[in-house]
């Protein structure tokens, strides 16, 4: 399945630089990629691992949202459908720590924005900075595979 994330890779940078430059990540790619990535999955016969995988994410991510609509948006919920099919082809390992590291992710470059403006404390600061959250969502997604792949899984 190796093959299946070195070929998702171009779709998360141009989501990631997309989602960087006007803060927002596209229905038109989101949402394809997504079926793209559940259907290659299960034509590998990884079918319900890529389900249960972007259905998961999802909807942590959709509670997430309800719960804070401007701490999560809804693109970032439809990027998790794909994040999640992806990363759970490779194992709960590789989608627990995709879902752990993406918000730690996000979490902590908005500390260093923060300290890079020079704040008085970086750690509050970094609550009302507002990064994008699909590149950690992505860095998080392409780290947790690299693991999995290290780890034979």
């Amino acid at each position: 399945m190796l093959w299946l994330a070195v070929a998702a890779v171009p779709w998360m940078a141009v989501l990631c630089v997309i989602d960087i430059r006007v803060r927002r990540l596209p229905n038109w790619l989101t949402l394809p990629g997504a079926a793209l990535i559940v259907t290659v999955a299960s034509l590998a016969g990884y079918g319900a691992e890529a389900v249960t995988g972007g259905l998961g994410l999802a909807g942590v991510y959709l509670v997430t949202h309800v719960i804070s609509p401007r701490g999560m948006g809804a693109g970032d919920v439809k990027l998790a459908l794909g994040i999640g099919a992806l990363t759970g082809t490779f194992g709960l390992g590789a989608w627990f720590l995709c879902a752990i590291g993406a918000p730690l992710l996000t979490v902590g470059a908005g500390a260093v924005a923060a300290a890079l403006v020079h704040r008085a404390s970086a750690l509050s600061a970094a609550r009302r900075i507002r990064l994008p959250h699909g590149p950690s969502m992505c860095a998080a997604a392409v780290v947790a595979i690299g693991f999995a792949v290290v780890a034979g899984e």
